[in-house]
């Protein structure tokens, strides 16, 4: 496609030869393809202007070439960045950094363009078309969305840089993948275009019309802050020319000679030239910027003075008399506010002559009021994001907008710049020692480092967090030992350090040892044990095999968990007597241990045991289903993983043994009269506590597991309803670190099943992510996943909230269980992150580290309305 293109554009070029300009100077222009190939230049034969590709600028994203029924062949005159998109499924937030080299104080117009051009084979209908917003820095730009495929789009911004950095960034909010074709940069003369009001706000263009157009492409090589100028004109006009020299140097606006030597004028010179507008936004405020060079020789007992009126107040104190030496140019001191706006150019009562106008540039004031992060955080973070070249959406600022900060990041925002005060890198692929960096990020109070390949001591500079509160290391391969000043600190009730049990050392004895030495020794849990034991379980499972399925005893489970007899689980449980669960596997029994712990005993059907405490079902199915989820069992270990007690496996009867979860599930809880005292926080704490299951499960493993069955009868709630993620019978484990898609058979319930794994058989991680989306709906509204509508209907829970979702009824959303008792803030996130994860295609769906940071954001919206 793209070879083609360019054959395209020479046979075009070869035709136009003798309507082609010389290249302008090019000087501090900043002018990107996005989505063409790595280190491709090319020139765009209208503009003259060389085009570089995307790939230095951003380092997420999709390259997509645009349908041949939208680009070359067959539209010659597409403007060439058009042509091709880069598109960004994954993260809310995807940002180019663009890096002038005069950029601090500076003026720049920056300008995005957009078509769909069916680059994602949707089919370009209207439905099919994303909506998403632009943000520049931490500030909102504008939204993007499309009447149809073919649709050019351009959005335009006239701003001053504070940094060196300038960040342009494409967010999701879910209505569609965020795409972009072009991003060009252009340095503007800094005393121009209302830098008077201050550089505390940008300008968005509105409209930039050529309203004495008569030919010409709109975009000019002379134009040296390359605008493009849109023809404009109403019947009652009339159109004027001069081929004489006009001086555009004189003002600092310089607009081209196709715009400045062409003007509009009423056919009745007595009538008024009017451009109307309306604003959607009431308080929109709005400067135009309207040019004026007089055309036609005035004789001695002629004159052309104009004024300008605005919703039929006068704008301009003193008359405007063009001048034919040179251009000018006239604007509103004070901005236009309303909702209607009417602009009327008139002639004067002494003027012999019917007005005129040339140009007119319209804006919208753009306030930036949105604070950065503190550059020593940026710094820090940008120097571990390095360090450990981090895999995670991490671009622009780390905390604003305050909407989408990174993922994994919580910040703290106040009214000179924000910090960052948590930091959760679990599972992210981390190796080496903890990098000086850390200790930068000075607020910090929440730091989770659990379940990466780091090593070597735990540095004691991390004592020098003030107010760290929070510290995760599980995981790890930590050698050496834990420092004084931060087990002081623990000892204090100051910090909470979550590690592996086995890695603390609190005794007198270990301390003696060491007593020059301001650390306690960790103790590292050697890997080889846990290579054995998946070798010897590999080694049984391929005998078993081998044997057949009813070739005599089925093997010992190798695990140092409780092997229990049948007479010792019919026991345990009282003879088989409290049933506290039913699943597709069998029937859950109540039990207790000599010591008095409960427990919970899954009985396993299977055709082949004697006698049976449940109905009978396929004795290989059961098999199967008991050998996967033991395996798995003995393999994962996570705070919010159900517990593995212990096993039974004999000829009589096959069964697995958890801890006793007081609460039962989650879908029982929500059906209960206990929903009732279920508040928000309390949804969200456990929503937060299965997610990180999950995230677990698909990046704390190793080889990483997706369940296949994720519902809420599959998460388990404890006494303190703390929630724990059970059954793993019908689990997939992956290859090694590669959660890529693998054929396999539909397995999951009703409800829950990615409607995209069971079109396709092709099963990946977002399989379980949708799951988990269907499951945060369910939190949310009180609903069960299939609802049960007014009209006797039934209806996926997703397709209930969906209407409610689109028009922005909250209420229409949340349980009214809840009355109404929680953040608007935080449901709304909630809301939104659970569509996320329901939406059709599985490269729009966010990770589950993602949904993790996103749940612990909505959280923290809603303790803060509490607090």
């Amino acid at each position: 496609m793209r070879a083609n293109r360019s054959l395209y554009l020479g046979i075009f070029c070869a035709l136009a030869t003798a309507t082609l300009i010389h290249c302008q100077s090019q000087t501090g222009y900043i002018s990107i393809d996005c989505g063409t190939p790595l280190n491709e230049v090319d020139r765009d034969i209208v503009s003259g202007i060389y085009y570089a590709s995307d790939d230095a600028f951003i380092t997420t994203g999709v390259n997509f070439n645009v349908s041949e029924e939208y680009g070359y062949p067959k539209n010659l005159n597409l403007p060439y960045v058009l042509g091709d998109v880069r598109a960004f499924p994954q993260g809310n937030r995807n940002c180019y950094s663009l890096k002038p080299s005069k950029a601090k104080d500076n003026l720049y117009l920056i300008r995005a363009s957009f078509m769909h051009g069916n680059y994602d084979g949707s089919g370009g209908n209207e439905k099919a078309l994303p909506e998403f917003d632009l943000y520049l820095n931490v500030n909102f730009w504008s939204t993007v969305k499309f009447k149809n495929a073919s649709e050019q789009v351009n959005k335009e911004i006239l701003t001053f840089s504070d940094s060196e950095n300038i960040y342009v960034c494409l967010v999701n909010k879910g209505k569609g993948t965020p795409f972009i074709s072009g991003l060009e940069l252009r340095p503007v003369n800094s005393s121009i275009y209302g830098t008077e009001f201050g550089r505390n706000v940008s300008l968005v263009l509105f409209k930039r019309w050529d309203t004495g157009y008569l030919n010409g492409t709109g975009r000019y090589q002379n134009d040296v802050y390359d605008r493009i100028w849109s023809p404009y004109t109403q019947v009652s006009w009339i159109s004027t020319k001069t081929d004489a020299y006009i001086d555009i140097f004189q003002s600092g606006y310089r607009p081209p000679d196709e715009v400045i030597k062409t003007a509009a004028s009423p056919e009745n010179d007595d009538d008024p030239m009017e451009l109307l507008w309306t604003s959607d936004d009431p308080n929109a405020r709005f400067y135009a910027y309207l040019y004026f060079a007089e055309l036609e020789t005035i004789e001695k007992n002629e004159s052309r003075k104009i004024k300008i009126m605005w919703n039929g107040s006068p704008v301009s104190e003193t008359p405007i008399v063009p001048s034919s030496k040179y251009s000018m140019t006239f604007s509103n001191s004070r901005a236009f506010t309303g909702k209607d706006h009417l602009i009327s150019v008139e002639k004067t009562v002494d003027s012999t002559l019917a007005p005129i106008l040339n140009a007119i540039e319209i804006f919208t004031v753009q306030s930036l009021d949105e604070f950065s992060t503190a550059i020593e955080d940026v710094q820090a973070i940008e120097s571990i994001k390095s360090t450990y070249k981090v895999k995670k959406v991490w671009s622009g600022d780390p905390c604003s907008p305050r909407l989408f900060p990174w993922e994994g990041i919580g910040c703290s925002y106040n009214n000179r710049n924000h910090q960052i005060k948590s930091l959760n890198l679990s599972s992210s692929g981390l190796q080496g020692p903890i990098a000086l960096a850390f200790r930068d990020i000075s607020l910090l109070e929440s730091l989770d480092l659990s379940n990466n390949d780091l090593h070597e001591n735990v540095p004691e500079f991390l004592a020098d967090l003030k107010h760290l509160k929070f510290l995760n290391l599980k995981g790890n391969n930590f050698t050496g030992f834990i420092p004084k000043s931060l087990l002081k600190k623990i000892k204090a009730g100051v910090l909470v350090l979550s590690a592996d049990d086995q890695n603390l050392c609190n005794s007198s004895s270990c301390q003696d040892k060491n007593k020059n030495n301001m650390v306690v020794a960790i103790v590292v849990a050697t890997s080889v044990i846990f290579l054995l034991v998946v070798l010897v379980i590999i080694w049984i499972v391929l005998r078993q095999r081998k044997r057949g399925a009813n070739s005599g005893p089925r093997p010992l489970l190798p695990s140092g968990k409780r092997r229990f007899t049948n007479s010792e689980v019919s026991s345990i449980t009282n003879n088989f007597n409290k049933v506290i669960g039913k699943g597709g596997f069998g029937i859950v029994y109540l039990g207790s241990l000599e010591d008095g712990t409960q427990i919970a005993v899954k009985m396993i059907k299977d055709s082949s045991f004697g006698k049976s405490n449940v109905p009978s079902s396929s004795s290989s199915s059961s098999s199967k289903q008991f050998q996967v989820e033991a395996e798995l069992l003995l393999t994962v270990h996570h705070r919010n993983l159900a517990s593995f007690v212990g096993y039974c496996d004999d000829d009589r009867s096959m069964a697995l043994i958890y801890e006793y979860m007081a609460n039962g599930n989650l879908q029982d809880y929500l059906s209960s009269e206990n929903a009732e005292d279920l508040s928000w926080e309390k949804r969200l704490h456990i929503a937060i506590d299965s997610a990180q299951g999950l995230e677990y499960l698909h990046h704390g493993c190793r080889p990483p597991i997706v369940h296949r069955d994720v519902k809420t009868a599959n998460i388990l709630l404890n006494d303190n309803l703390e929630a724990k993620i059970a059954d793993f019978g019908v689990s997939k484990v992956f290859p090694e670190d590669d959660l890529s898609q693998v054929e396999t058979a539909v397995m999951g319930t009703p409800g829950y099943i990615d409607p995209e794994y069971y079109r396709t058989f092709m099963l990946n991680e977002k399989s379980d992510v949708y799951s988990f989306g269907v499951v945060l709906l369910e939190l949310i509204t009180g609903q069960r996943a299939i609802v049960k509508t007014e009209a006797g209907d039934k209806i996926s829970v997703v397709h209930y909230v969906e209407p409610f979702f689109e028009t922005g009824e909250l209420d229409g959303v949340v349980d009214p269980l809840l009355r109404g008792d929680f953040s608007s803030d935080s449901a709304w996130k909630f809301v939104d992150v659970a569509m996320s994860c329901v939406r059709d295609r599985g490269y729009n769906r966010p990770t589950m580290n993602h949904v993790v940071s996103e749940l612990q954001q909505c959280l923290a919206a809603e303790l803060s309305r509490e607090s």
